[in-house]
């Protein structure tokens, strides 16, 4: 008499599992410029702050990015670490206690050590999930998604090298916090995208005297709204360059969902491009009302079979 109850919970979990992933579809590096690219009519972007954080899922892990992609198109800010063997993994803190079962710094452990340790979610609950290397995340998003790397304790050459080694340049960007960081990459290799701090108009200056290409710019201007956005937006959009505004230091952490879905809004509405969160499930939630009925970049926006 179980058996109705058991099909039906199979069924619950293979739709699960095949639940379509929403995918920005890039094929070279010039089509991830012409994503960045702002024409003033665009989709707004979701960016998932270490790829997002709901409870299960932890973050810079591959099962949390795929689970964002179930609910919504966004890419991925994420943090590269060197373990002592040279070995390029995912952890934004430079020690292991918060984020998984493991203790001490990253850097004073193996990749074979860090293997033993699981994962814990935004809640402190140990999950199976374990730390994945960066050029594990790279091909994993082959196809699917944009990472953007933020910059820890990894050597430049050594990101460099990788990204060379898998040929990653139509889908991994670079945080850069300054014109000469953005100009050693950019020299390493022109197909380079960045996703730069650019919060002053003395910065923007920095930048035209490096000689970086504005089409390789996406500008991160700071975490919330304020008067002073106005400038950087026009300065930027003249240039052809999206902004981005960031909610995790910020509007992450009102204490409703609706404060938050009020505050995600206003970000678009004043002016931004892009917004970055620990909670990309709730800003795709929040302004589907304000997205565009067509836009020249909808043609990278794609569904796609979830990996079983």
């Amino acid at each position: 008499m179980f058996r109705p109850v058991f099909l039906l919970l199979v069924s619950l979990c293979c739709a699960q599992a095949q639940q379509p992933l929403h995918i920005i579809d890039l094929k070279t590096p010039q089509d991830l410029h012409r994503f960045f690219r702002w024409t003033g009519k665009d989709i707004p972007i979701v960016s998932g702050h270490r790829g997002g954080m709901v409870s299960g899922f932890p973050e810079n892990s591959l099962a949390t990015f795929e689970n964002t992609l179930k609910y919504t198109p966004a890419f991925f800010e994420i943090d590269p670490r060197l373990t002592k063997d040279s070995v390029i993994v995912l952890m934004h803190d430079a020690t292991l206690e918060r984020t998984t079962t493991g203790t001490g710094r990253v850097s004073e452990h193996t990749w074979e050590e860090l293997q033993k340790f699981r994962l814990k979610d935004t809640e402190g609950q140990v999950t199976d999930y374990r730390i994945p290397t960066l050029a594990e995340a790279i091909e994993w998003a082959r196809g699917k998604t944009i990472l953007n790397l933020d910059k820890k304790d990894v050597p430049f050459p050594m990101i460099a090298a990788l990204l060379r080694k898998h040929q990653a340049d139509a889908f991994v960007m670079l945080t850069v916090h300054s014109a000469a960081e953005a100009a050693y990459y950019y020299k390493d290799n022109p197909n380079r995208l960045f996703s730069a701090h650019i919060k002053t108009p003395q910065v923007i200056a920095e930048y035209e005297k490096a000689g970086i290409p504005w089409a390789q710019v996406m500008a991160y201007i700071g975490p919330d709204v304020k008067p002073e956005n106005q400038t950087m937006y026009e300065l930027l959009h003249a240039k052809g360059v999206m902004c981005m505004i960031s909610a995790a230091p910020t509007y992450d952490k009102l204490t409703t969902p609706e404060a938050r879905a009020a505050a995600y809004r206003r970000v678009f509405e004043d002016g931004a491009s892009i917004l970055e969160s620990d909670r990309p499930i709730e800003v795709a939630d929040a302004i589907r009302g304000i997205r565009p009925a067509s836009s020249v970049k909808a043609g990278f926006f794609k569904l796609q079979r979830a990996s079983n």
